[in-house]
């Protein structure tokens, strides 16, 4: 109960918990979309997705100034590749949040003149910029992570234990990808917070490469990827361990 208290009393922890009914109620008002005995279920589906979405552009107001800060920070790392990568993704998550601000005042009514479908677009790119550097940190960890285990000698005698105990057809053939992909396997059970913000941003990325027009999806493979990520967010912030870090 005191985990709950402590992860509703943070403006993040509400914005999950808001992302997850927002992409729930996507999933399911395209799974019932051809029931025509729950139309009116639909509707409600729809009217809460489109509260929870309002009420996520209210948490997010001050995050612009956030995701500068963390931009600053991430200039400071020894390591190029992470400072570039991270400052990058925290800079186009900044956009993000600006054009993502401007939409929020445009639906209030302070701005009514903008040109709404443009500034979506701008706020996706900049969120699927965002994911993109996001991603290309993951690998990075990713690939660091599984060069420093090929070092380990007992990693070593692991794997080969590994490919004496299984000489099945697949690592006949090919035992390189065989190797590669036990390398893989164990480096991320090594580091399951690296998994997890990888697997996260994977699902996240569907979400602006559907609305850009790059790769169409549909409703409901947006909302079961929305879903999937919020989900993972949530426990990110339960278990502060299993957050990426820088």
């Amino acid at each position: 109960m005191e985990s709950f208290v402590k992860f509703t009393n943070q403006s993040q922890g509400r914005d999950r918990i808001f992302r997850t009914t927002q992409y729930a109620c996507a999933l399911v008002k395209y799974l019932l979309r051809n029931n025509s005995a729950r139309k009116e279920l639909v509707v409600k589906l729809q009217s809460l997705e489109s509260n929870m979405s309002s009420g996520r552009k209210l948490f997010r107001l001050g995050n612009t100034v956030n995701s500068i800060d963390a931009a600053k920070r991430t200039l400071q790392l020894s390591d190029p590749v992470l400072r570039l990568c991270l400052t990058v993704a925290n800079l186009n998550r900044a956009l993000y949040f600006i054009c993502d601000n401007v939409l929020w005042a445009r639906n209030v009514g302070l701005v009514p003149g903008i040109d709404k479908e443009r500034w979506s677009l701008n706020a996706s790119c900049c969120y699927f910029l965002s994911l993109v550097m996001s991603l290309t940190r993951d690998v990075y960890v990713i690939t660091q992570t599984m060069v420093q285990r090929t070092r380990e000698r007992q990693f070593q005698q692991k794997m080969d234990q590994h490919l004496n105990d299984n000489p099945d057809v697949a690592t006949v053939i090919v035992p390189q990808l065989d190797a590669f992909l036990f390398l893989l396997f164990e480096s991320l059970k090594s580091h399951p917070s690296v998994a997890l913000d990888t697997l996260k941003n994977i699902c996240d990325i569907f979400i602006p490469l559907d609305r850009l027009g790059v790769y169409r999806s549909n409703p409901g493979v947006v909302g079961f990827c929305g879903l999937i990520s919020s989900l993972l967010g949530i426990v990110s912030v339960l278990h502060p361990s299993l957050k990426i870090q820088p």
